[in-house]
Parts: structure tokens; sequence; C-alpha cells
């Protein structure tokens, strides 16, 4: 398996069979950055972003009024939600079955704090016509007020809708950072066959499929409002950069001029895309507006310049090049001053992917002949690998919130996405059909 732009280059090999067969060259001897003392060691990053002191306890007993299947689903969803956040520590019907609990809440408040909680998430549900109704409640368990309380109503498909909104109000509410629960990933496979563009929920839930090209369609890339998805197809022939439209299902072309462009990525305003263009017979990065026009060349270089990730502020394109030898992650400007070099570990670094913040980035890095996952900090330039072991991982991506990474991994056999802690911690799989790569976690929920 190859990081993204030895894939990318592999799939244009008949329009670029020089470049292809340069990006796929194994290094004789993998090359050391130069001695200097602006060097950077070999250090050890903390990545501690997020962490609590302490979980909040918070007793969720089972809701009441069922409504069906609907109202379960919504009831395990909120529960997920909330488990997976990580900031919590729930006692739910189970734990607290053993309590002699009256059905009065005010009374049976010291039996809730009797097992430690502080919280107690209490919430009802019932028909009305053909729509879900649902109110959700947040007790201090201390003085036994209501700190928070919403109420939604809609349709059955909507329940896990409602149900992420509500947990991520609470976690909003409770913790004072937003949730990710409504935010989508965006993944690139070909369980269909031909490789397509496919959107899921956070937690793996809800996949389905944006194109239908029947060609190779790959690289999607996030609009920073979730209403759109820029990717690479090669469906007209040669690989151009194209947008689909969330709601209307609408796509379009952006750039197809030439014979090679690959790899979008959004400007944090949403209105130029930064992506990766032959010139030559070498790939250069180019920006473009979302028409196509303005089309701005940033790089000029001997080596291959691929993969550019536009920071969260703007300021800043991460990007892959091989003008060292070995491909390596550099920064530039926005306008492509000030271009330098950032990864000097491993033999082989690619497809850099910003957090939240703008202070790290998650990249593919080989280390001891495998792919895994690194993370650096762009100021200080400490490097954490976060995956170790058989089964290499690639193309990294943040949440929203920063606290976890979406990631490609052979570690079951094929091509899968995980999620992980920023840590490296609590690692499951969100794909199992098909082979999936190249995953892109959206900024911020999607409006539907």
């Amino acid at each position: 398996m190859r990081p993204r732009s030895a894939i990318l280059t592999v799939l244009a090999c008949l329009l670029l069979a020089a470049l292809v067969l340069a990006a796929q060259q194994p290094p004789q001897q993998p090359q050391q950055p130069p001695a200097s003392q602006d060097q950077p060691k070999s250090v050890t990053i903390t990545l501690d972003r997020g962490v609590q002191a302490r979980k909040i306890k918070i007793a969720f007993p089972a809701f009441r009024g069922q409504a069906g299947g609907p109202g379960q689903e919504l009831e395990q969803t909120v529960r997920h939600d909330l488990d997976l956040s990580g900031y919590f520590e729930i006692q739910g019907p189970d734990a607290l079955s053993g309590l002699a609990l009256s059905g009065d809440v005010q009374k049976d408040l010291p039996a809730y704090r009797s097992t430690g909680n502080e919280v107690l998430l209490l919430g009802d549900m019932r028909m009305e016509g053909d729509k879900l109704v649902f109110e959700g409640r947040v007790l201090d368990l201390g003085s036994g007020q209501a700190v928070l309380a919403k109420r939604y109503s809609g349709p059955f498909p909507v329940s896990r809708r409602m149900a992420h909104t509500f947990a991520d109000e609470v976690i909003r509410f409770l913790v004072g950072k937003p949730g990710i629960a409504l935010s989508e990933i965006a993944f690139t496979s070909d369980r269909g066959g031909a490789k397509e563009i496919w959107v899921m929920d956070y937690d793996g839930a809800n996949q389905r499929r944006i194109t239908s090209h029947r060609s190779t369609s790959m690289s999607p890339a996030w609009s920073p409002n979730g209403e759109s998805l820029a990717y690479t197809s090669f469906f007209n022939g040669p690989p151009g950069i194209y947008l689909a439209e969330m709601s209307s299902g609408r796509k379009r072309p952006v750039v197809t001029s030439g014979s090679f462009n690959i790899s979008p990525s959004f400007s944090p305003d949403g209105r130029r895309i930064a992506f990766a263009r032959s010139v030559e017979g070498n790939v250069e990065i180019f920006t473009s507006d979302l028409n196509g026009g303005g089309l701005r060349r940033l790089t000029n270089s001997s080596g291959i310049d691929t993969n550019p990730a536009w920071s969260p502020k703007g300021g800043e394109i991460a990007f892959t090049s091989s003008r060292a030898g070995n491909p390596e992650i550099y920064l530039m400007d926005s306008e492509g001053a000030n271009q330098r070099r950032i990864s000097f570990e491993g033999t082989y670094n690619d497809g850099a992917a910003w957090s939240p913040e703008g202070d790290l980035l998650a990249y593919t890095s080989r280390r001891d002949g495998q792919f895994q996952i690194a993370v650096t900090n762009v100021v200080t330039l400490e490097t954490r690998v976060l995956t170790s072991g058989p089964g290499e991982s690639q193309s990294p991506t943040f949440s929203p919130d920063g606290r976890k990474i979406a990631f490609t991994s052979r570690r079951g056999g094929g091509n899968q996405i995980y999620v992980m802690d920023l840590d490296g911690g609590n690692v499951r799989p969100l794909t199992t059909e098909g082979s999936n790569d190249l995953a892109d976690w959206s900024r911020n929920a999607p409006e539907k």
C-alpha cells in the first residue's frame, strides 16, 4: 500500500508515465537532513488536548415512552454519542437498577447522588400524529434544578439527527466545547465496483454513496460549511477537480483543463480551492476559485508537489514535496511564499491534515519500513507517531474538535477507515465493506 500521492500518480500512469515512474521509484537510501544547529531533534510531544482531570459522572436511566423502534434508536444514539465523546462516566439502566426509585424525580435525587453521579439525564418520547416528539432534560443533582431542557419533533427518519443534536447540546452545556455528533466523514470506497465518493456519520453509521460516475472518483474534501464536496474524478478522461452539492446532489466541474488535476483542499472561507496540477510533466500546487477561474501557481520545484492542505485560519498551506529526494511535508504561505520543510523523521512523509486549532499536522510517515500516522507541532516541530504494529496506516483527518483522528489502516487485512483518540488510543473501525480510503472529516455539521 502506498500513501495518497503515490496512489494518485499510479492512477494517472497512462497520462504521466515518466512522472509515475519517478513517484513509484523507492528511495535507494533513506535521506537525512543536513547536519545543522537548526535541525530539530527527535522528541516526543505530549498530546493531551481536551483531556479532563476527571470525567463527569452522569446518571442516564431509560427514556420514558419508547415510541417504538425509532424511540429506542434515539435513546441508544444519545447514549452512544455521550460515551464516544470521552467526557462522561455514564451509569445506564443496568447500573441504576439497584437503586430504590419511586418515579418522582425530586424524591429520587438522593438515590441518584448516592452512586456518585453529578448530573441526571432524562428523556421523554411520544408520538404526535406521524411525528416523534422528544424532550430531553439535564438536572444538576446538587441543586435538583434543571440546567438544560430541549424539545425536538420530526418524522421517524430524523430520529438519529435529533439524538445527535441533543447529545451535542449536552456536551456544549456541561463541557463548554462543541460536540462532533453532527459531523460527517467523506471517503473513497470501491464497494460498488468502481471507486466512488461516500459519506457516513461520524460514528460510521448511515453510509451512503454520493457519486455514481462508474469511474475512479477519490480524495473528497469538505467545504467549510459542509454543503459541498470537492473531489478528483477520472470519469471524463484525465483526472479533474469536481464539486458535489450535498443538498441537491448536483455535480459540476471545477478544473478539468490540462492532463492532471488532483487532491483538492478548500480555503477556510470556502471561496478557493488548492490542488495539484501537472505543468510540462511535473506536478505543482495551484489555487483557483470555485468556477476554475483565477488560476494561480504557488510552487515551482524540480520535485513533485502535491496534496495541499489549507490551514484553518487560511494563512498557510501544507503540502508534500519530493524536492529534497524523498517525499516530505512542507509549509508555505497561502500565496506561495516562505516555503519550508517541517518533517525530518521517517523516510517517506505525505498527505498532511491540519488540526482545527492549526497547531498540529497529522500525516503518513514511513517508520521502520511501515507506513504509520505521525503528528507534528508546526511551531516546535515536535513529533509523535500514533500508530504501530503490523497493518500500515495512512491518510489521517482530524475531527472538528481536534480530539480524534480518522485514518485508513490495513490492520484487518484490507483498507478500512478507523478512528482513534488524539493520543493514539481507543482505535475502532468505521467501515467494513469493500476497500475504503482517503477520509475527510467535515469541519462543521452539514445543514440538512
